[in-house]
């Protein structure tokens, strides 16, 4: 699978000591990993909702004996003068 480039080898062993230092078993690292890319925030009424949605698609994914990745939207504020 794909997403073994990232977990699989002697040189991933760094990668495989962050997914366990937060927490992943070596069964979920056994799965496919599925990235979830989200919008939600708290300033857009219309994202605010998507936590939610992000949760349930989380759901489908363990569901389905995958392992969902999820990595929160970030923001780069610059100061103008």
């Amino acid at each position: 699978m794909i997403s073994d480039a990232v977990k699989k080898g002697m040189d991933r062993a760094p990668h495989r000591a962050l997914f366990k230092a937060m927490g992943y078993t070596d069964k979920e690292l056994a799965r496919p990993l599925i990235g979830i890319a989200s919008s939600a925030n708290e300033i857009i009424p219309g994202h605010i909702h998507l936590d939610r949605i992000v949760d349930a698609v989380k759901a489908g994914i363990y569901m389905e004996a995958d392992f969902p990745l999820f990595s929160e939207p970030s923001v780069s504020v610059t100061a103008l003068p």
